[in-house]
């Protein structure tokens, strides 16, 4: 316990020296000398300088050894994949970008080569063999259902539906692979590195091309009995065709573009391109020129509250996180109006906030759930 304390502290807040370990663990100074010791022995530690500018020797620093483990995030979309690896520390020493339309053969196998040339790409940026990885995370549209093994809501993407298509990815790559939802990796983006960084219980609202949300209550995701909690691309509001069939269409979240009906045809993507066209704006092309022009922001803030109430009445968050394309396009001022749709409702009214992650917050994500899940196998040292 004490080791893993140590290590926590040395990722959290990077090179400490002995007598602050000390400080921060409550240990005394032998204790942590042997602790520092034992896990310099182990590869998790190095020694990194020593602090400077104090009368007398400088006491010596220390941080985890980057070199302790590595791994792979993956984010996938019907266009193709970028992956990222990065060291233990999370530092992210190479990325790739691979087109969906790079690989040659037959699907599933096909899937498999264009997730290897991804990665493959990002470790020959990194100066890293694929041995060096510890664990992979892929962030898709659609959702793994634990009890089959194969992913839902997102027929638009060829090859990724096989159920053995997780254990063929680690059979490639070597190592561990976890397939997790997009939007729910966004989700754990902003939880750590975003707007959600002080809120246990939220709701990641993801508009784009496609539409869908994740929900965080107690600090932790909602899944559901087949992986497809949060599809509310799917939720029949007035005004909206419903989607009628056997597994539906579209995808979970990123990429749910071709879903038949629902929340997803009042504010995906082309829903607003659709409404400039009807409110005259004078750019109709684009997603950011469409939100630009006041009616259509209003609407589309309108019809996002509609949904979002829905959502609100059943997990009661503190706050709603407002992610993709359209919530960038919309900014501030959509955020402002898509709380003020909330005045005078019959319901707990939560904060909105835009989303505020630095970087593609499905990548991030992946990145974040990967780190700590081989952080927690690497950092077992008892």
């Amino acid at each position: 316990m004490n080791d893993r304390a140590a290590l926590d502290l040395l990722v959290s807040q990077g090179p400490l020296t002995r007598t602050r370990i000390g400080e921060l663990t409550g240990l005394s100074k032998p204790t942590a000398s042997q602790l520092l010791a034992r896990l310099e022995a182990a590869g998790l530690v190095r020694t990194t300088g020593n602090v400077t500018g104090r009368p007398g020797p400088g006491a010596q620093l220390y941080e985890i050894d980057p070199v302790a483990a590595h791994v792979a995030a993956l984010a996938v979309d019907p266009l193709g994949i970028t992956a990222a690896v990065a060291d233990i520390t999370g530092q992210v020493l190479g990325e790739e970008r691979v087109d969906a339309d790079a690989a040659a053969g037959e699907a599933p196998h096909q899937t498999a080569q264009l997730v290897a040339r991804a990665v493959d790409g990002a470790l020959a940026r990194a100066g890293l063999a694929r041995g060096r990885l510890h664990g992979v995370v892929i962030g898709t549209p659609g959702a793994l259902d634990p009890r089959t093994g194969r992913l839902r809501y997102a027929p638009h993407l060829p090859g990724w539906h096989a159920r053995g298509l997780k254990d063929e990815l680690a059979g490639v790559l070597g190592t561990p692979v976890t397939l997790e939802n997009d939007v729910n990796l966004a989700a754990v983006a902003e939880q750590h590195d975003g707007a959600a960084q002080d809120v246990g219980d939220f709701v990641l609202v993801w508009a784009d091309k496609g539409v869908g949300a994740a929900l965080v209550l107690g600090g932790r995701l909602l899944r559901g009995a087949t992986g497809g909690a949060g599809e509310i691309g799917y939720l029949p509001l007035p005004g909206a065709p419903l989607t009628r069939g056997g597994d539906p269409g579209g995808g979970h979240g990123l990429a749910q573009a071709d879903a038949g009906g629902g929340f997803q045809q009042l504010v995906g993507s082309p829903a607003v391109l659709a409404l400039a066209r009807e409110y005259g704006a004078r750019d109709v092309r684009t997603v950011e020129g469409a939100m630009a022009h006041d009616g259509v922001r209003a609407e589309i803030a309108r019809r996002l509250a509609t949904g979002i109430a829905a959502v609100v009445a059943v997990v009661d968050p503190r706050l709603v996180v407002l992610s993709g394309e359209v919530a960038r396009a919309g900014g501030q001022a959509l955020r402002a109006l898509v709380e003020e749709e909330f005045t005078g409702l019959p319901l707990s009214r939560p904060a909105v906030r835009l989303s505020d992650v630095d970087g593609p917050p499905v990548l991030t994500g992946a990145l974040r759930t990967a780190l700590a899940t081989v952080r927690d196998a690497v950092f077992h040292t008892g």
